[in-house]
């Protein structure tokens, strides 16, 4: 199949050899209808071989002058004239072609009509011979016409594959320096009380941006990668926050090598993290559950949040890009594949995201 595509491109990638395949073909397939309707081989191909520069010229007058130049420019007078004109011009040339050039191969006990009786007889050359000339006229801008239209479609397609791709790479640039951003808030943190964990999060941290980095640059990773990801991020934040997080993370694989786009589920978790611990006083909570079963994802992330009064004040353009880039992100990835469910309490946050992992 593919191969049947290869060379069908191959020949709408180059426009001389497209238009020598149709009027090829379009030689062949009428010489052979008239041979099958009327026999006479050499009678046929002789008439036809005759006819098709004529039909060439009317074919591209029309598709390439009349149509563009005069029809589509609202010409309708001009385009009109020249319409008739042109319909009587190359019926009088294919006749005169017919009677001496092509017949004289035929037969010779006939007698030619002269060029004053071939211009004088409009009606014979508008019933026979302006049918034969403008068929194929037709035919070719109907064809050109579904060409574009097919061309411009593919296009389009081309752009939006583009488009997605570019968008999706932008994406991740963004993922990449906003988690760097909060990690290197909690290595600060360790730092300045001078913390023994200091230095296991810094080789954690190392281990996850050549993950990012290197690793996931590519449209689909394995889910047991991922895996080690959350839990080399899980385990800084434990470094981070001890005893005082009340943590819970269980995962169920049927097939870790499972295909997923890279870091989605990262973001969700991290959004946990960066909400549900910050600023809250007592013991916060966050649950994450991820499940793969039948070609199909569940990822559930719990968090409890600060209540009203403990909240940070969220200064102007400071707003989280974590959460509005993996929605962009699903969006491009698993378009009408996913799922991604908000629900918001007054002291608890929840997603659910699930995505059909079936290929395509």
């Amino acid at each position: 199949m593919s191969s049947n595509n290869g060379f069908v491109d191959h020949i709408l990638k180059r426009r001389w050899l497209s238009h020598l395949v149709f009027w090829g073909g379009l030689f062949f397939i009428l010489t052979l209808l008239a041979i099958l309707n009327t026999g006479g081989v050499k009678q046929q191909f002789i008439n036809y071989l005759t006819l098709l520069p004529f039909q060439m010229m009317a074919a591209y007058t029309l598709v390439y002058y009349q149509v563009p130049k005069l029809l589509l420019r609202k010409k309708y007078l001009l385009f009109f004239v020249s319409f008739l004109f042109f319909i009587y011009f190359f019926s009088v040339l294919a006749r005169l072609g017919i009677v001496h050039i092509a017949e004289p191969f035929i037969r010779t006990d006939f007698e030619q009509e002269s060029v004053m009786e071939i211009v004088s007889d409009p009606y014979y050359l508008l019933a026979v011979y302006a049918p034969a000339i403008y068929v194929t006229a037709f035919l070719m801008l109907a064809v050109k016409m579904i060409l574009e239209r097919f061309r411009e479609k593919h296009d389009l397609e081309v752009l939006r594959k583009e488009k997605v791709t570019n968008e999706l790479k932008f994406l991740k640039t963004q993922i990449h320096p906003h988690f760097l951003f909060n990690t290197l808030n909690n290595l600060y943190a360790l730092t300045l009380t001078k913390s023994d964990t200091a230095p296991v999060m810094v080789l954690k941290l190392a281990d996850m941006l050549d993950y990012i980095l290197y690793q996931c640059n590519v449209p689909r990773i394995s889910i047991d990668k991922e895996i080690e990801l959350i839990r080399n991020y899980i385990d800084l934040e434990k470094l981070r926050y001890g005893e005082q997080l009340d943590l819970d993370f269980s995962y169920d694989l049927e097939d870790e090598q499972a295909q997923i786009a890279p870091l989605i589920l990262l973001a969700l978790i991290e959004n946990a993290f960066k909400h549900g611990t910050g600023g809250q006083s007592g013991r916060p909570e966050i649950n994450i559950s991820l499940k793969t079963q039948n070609e199909r994802l569940s990822l559930s992330v719990f968090n409890t949040k600060p209540k009203a009064k403990e909240e940070k004040v969220v200064k102007p353009g400071r707003n989280s890009i974590g959460l509005p880039n993996v929605k962009r992100q699903l969006t491009l990835d698993y378009p009408n594949k996913h799922n991604l469910e908000i629900r918001e309490e007054s002291e608890s946050y929840l997603a659910v995201l699930t995505i059909d992992l079936s290929k395509d």
